[in-house]
């Protein structure tokens, strides 16, 4: 009988415990607190919660990424356009699948997306374009809310 009791009663002052968080600042120093940080962090965790790799995208990036991921059709015979769009896109820092067409299906499903087999196409959400255009790019990825550049970090702060 005493041993379901203390249980309990370590269940509960468990449960009373209130949020702590742990992050490490921009000294590198580790910091353990019940209030959240303020500012940009490194490794925030959140009540024993094992911590996300630093994957140094910013907040927008994800976000954009969740609602509206980008994809790029390209081909292998495909050089000098494909090569503009992927330098395009790893320029601006967007994170994006590239889909090399190869089998019967991955041309039908390109021909579903934007009419016809045209290399290179980009998808962002439910939006497309064929060819490759910057202006037409950009305005894609301005609208899905990526970021215009890459965000560079010196010890923990965006310049």
């Amino acid at each position: 009988m005493r041993y379901p009791l203390t249980l309990c009663l370590l269940l509960a002052a468990t449960c009373a415990i209130g949020d702590t968080y742990r992050w490490t600042d921009s000294g590198g120093r580790t910091v353990v607190s019940d209030t959240p940080p303020s500012g940009k962090v490194k490794n925030f965790v959140k009540n024993g919660a094992t911590a996300e790799p630093s994957d140094g995208l910013s907040f927008a990036t994800k976000r954009a990424m969740e609602s509206f991921p980008v994809t790029l059709y390209t081909s292998a015979d495909c050089v000098a356009e494909c090569k503009n769009a992927r330098d395009l896109l790893t320029g601006r820092g967007t994170p994006f699948t590239e889909k090399m067409l190869q089998k019967p299906e991955d041309f039908e499903e390109l021909k579903q997306l934007v009419g016809d087999i045209f290399i290179p196409s980009i998808k962002v959400g439910k939006q497309n374009f064929r060819g490759f255009e910057a202006g037409a790019y950009n305005n894609l990825l301005d609208l899905a809310g990526y970021p215009k550049s890459t965000a560079k970090t010196v010890s923990g702060e965006s310049k």
